[in-house]
């Protein structure tokens, strides 16, 4: 179907439908690090988890024709990032920090040399939902394919507020990442939650990879994340560590990295390339915007390393 001119009305129909596609991947980080950090511990590894996810999942997909099977091996496979992760870091004296940069570049460096392979080849890529049936103008139509993920990441964000507002689970997670003295004095096993947390934190980083894979763009290459794992971190802040922040912040970001082709699409040219760093230019507003000079961050959990 041709396109048909809608004039400006261009611009926010495509920043509307790049914030869907774009935004996904910082909704399944984001919420995996806000589970993560909410338990005490912050993972700098989730860029790497994200890149190894991407892979595996497109690997996975293309072995076995079925793009699901790739998410849920990039799920696993994001989950054993988070387990080592963890298990590294209950050892006295570890800082969580180095030890995500080093997961993160440990990451990168597997799906590199494990993905080679993989360049060429097409995988299957995940259905999407044409929730835009009810127009006629193919503009609006495209906007509104929105891949199952998407919807998936926004029942997610609200079950994850959920549990950590009124589930026994949720306030484990609290109290173990607000003081590991209370929790023990509770019975609890701060180590355990903390390693489970990020275990469960680094399998949404891997969905979060196979999304980027098996969708939008939709090819296994080495740049295939831009640095959106390390943006997610700084989305998280962003948002307080809420969920339900976390999925308009990824929206945000989405937008923002729709601006360059939005406004392609409607002629303007000049600059294009310069709005293609707006979600950098955007993380480091947030992160100065963000920033408290007595470091007392409103709604971080008290025994996360960035609040010490």
């Amino acid at each position: 179907m041709d396109p048909v001119d809608i004039g400006l009305w261009g611009v926010p129909l495509a920043i509307l439908g790049g914030a869907i596609r774009v935004s996904t991947p910082f909704i399944f980080v984001s919420l995996g690090e806000c589970l993560t950090e909410r338990s005490g511990r912050i993972n700098l590894g989730l860029e790497g988890t994200l890149v190894f996810g991407a892979m595996s999942g497109y690997a996975i997909a293309y072995q076995s024709g079925n793009p699901f099977v790739g998410v849920l091996a990039a799920a696993l496979a994001g989950a054993c990032f988070g387990l080592l992760h963890g298990w590294i870091c209950k050892f006295k004296g570890v800082n969580d920090i180095a030890v995500g940069i080093a997961m993160m570049l440990f990451g990168m460096g597997l799906a590199f040399f494990f993905g080679k392979p993989y360049i060429q080849p097409q995988a299957p890529d995940l259905p999407a939902i044409p929730l835009g049936w009810w127009s006629s103008v193919p503009q609006v139509q495209a906007a509104l394919q929105v891949n199952v993920l998407f919807i998936a990441g926004g029942l997610l964000a609200v079950a994850m507020a959920w549990m950590f507002k009124s589930t026994r689970v949720g306030l484990i997670v609290r109290v173990v990442g607000d003081s590991t003295d209370a929790a023990r004095a509770m019975g609890l096993d701060p180590d355990r939650v903390r390693l489970l947390s990020t275990a469960a934190g680094g399998a949404l980083a891997g969905v979060g990879g196979a999304y980027l894979s098996l969708y939008y763009p939709g090819s296994w290459t080495e740049g295939v994340s831009s640095g959106q794992g390390l943006m997610a971190i700084a989305l998280v802040i962003f948002a307080r560590w809420n969920p339900i922040n976390c999925f308009w912040a990824a929206l945000l970001f989405g937008g923002a990295g729709a601006l360059g082709p939005a406004l392609q699409s409607v002629g303007v040219t000049e600059g294009y390339y310069l709005f293609f760093a707006a979600p950098y230019v955007l993380t480091l507003a947030l992160l100065i915007l963000t920033s408290s000079p007595d470091r007392a961050l409103q709604g971080a959990p008290l025994e996360l390393s960035l609040t010490k």
